[in-house]
């Protein structure tokens, strides 16, 4: 599995999407269940996913999923096909 199936597979049960909800330009405000809990557990999953430990300035400001990945990539997370 490719880290960007893992991200979906862990943005998915986060914040409760169905597979046909999810895209990697999702915002933030798209997503009811994205509330403070789950900032938490976004940053929780992407500890136990890809082991980097997001700062929870870095949490915080996160508007979407293409933020996730921006983040992961500058702390030498591989998004390459």
């Amino acid at each position: 599995m490719n880290n960007y199936d893992k991200l979906k597979e862990l943005l998915v049960d986060v914040f409760l999407l169905s597979e046909e909800e999810f895209r990697f330009d999702l915002k933030r405000e798209e997503i009811a269940t994205w509330d403070s809990m789950g900032t938490v557990s976004m940053a929780v999953g992407v500890q136990e996913t890809f082991g980097y430990h997001m700062t929870p300035d870095e949490a915080v400001g996160v508007a979407g999923v293409e933020d996730i990945i921006r983040i992961l990539v500058e702390n030498g997370i591989s998004f390459e096909e």
